[in-house]
């Protein structure tokens, strides 16, 4: 699996060995459901849900994916959505290609569909809002993980999934329209980048 340059060198200098032991509790669900689909030989599936599908879910899927690249781990799909569909927000968009993955906007909709390059031998993501039972989506044997307090709270129940998993992050969103919008979005990027690293990190081989 040849990961674009840039995305392997920003996953190399991470650190990962350095999270609370509060956080890496959160993460031990979706590290034992990783685990035990690898074991049983099933398609692994982890749908990241989130309000609006904006923001943290759209991060949450894309290093997801990537970190399951880069160690190699097979036979993995990893999507988001959310309770209602809004828009990809423009700053994550922005922040994914200061890391260096590869972005096309195709189309010009309300709710354009971004193409996500990760990896040279790899499709592409398509990222776009969408509910999280959109048809894009899987419709049964899935991780439902929430990313987010409202989507947890408002959605109790996710049709469809054999587990679901809470995994919060705090919303980049309570820095839009200041001067700090910038380092926040990159830092909650970092956060997701460095979580999912130590997650994929503890899978079986």
């Amino acid at each position: 699996m040849k990961l674009l340059k840039p995305i392997r060198e920003y996953i190399e200098a991470l650190e990962a060995t350095n999270l609370s032991e509060e956080r890496k509790t959160v993460l031990q669900p979706l590290i034992d459901y990783i685990n035990s689909k690898k074991k049983e030989e099933k398609p692994i599936q982890l749908n990241f849900i989130c309000t609006h599908n904006s923001r943290r879910s759209h991060l949450a899927q894309l290093w997801a994916q990537t970190m399951a690249a880069y160690f190699q781990i097979k036979n993995i799909e990893c999507f988001s959505g959310g309770t209602e569909a809004t828009a990809v927000y423009p700053m994550i968009i922005e922040t994914l290609e200061n890391t260096g993955f590869g972005i096309s906007k195709e189309g010009d909709s309300k709710n354009p569909v971004y193409s996500i390059k990760y990896a040279s031998e790899k499709a592409p993501i398509l990222a776009f809002s969408k509910k999280y039972d959109d048809a894009a989506n899987p419709t049964k044997d899935f991780a439902a993980i929430m990313t987010c307090s409202q989507a947890d709270e408002g959605c109790p129940f996710v049709a469809g999934s054999d587990k679901r998993i809470s995994i919060m992050y705090e919303d980049p969103k309570i820095s839009d329209g200041t001067p700090q919008q910038q380092e926040v979005y990159t830092a909650r990027s970092e956060q997701i980048a460095i979580e999912m690293k130590f997650v994929f990190s503890q899978i079986n081989s």
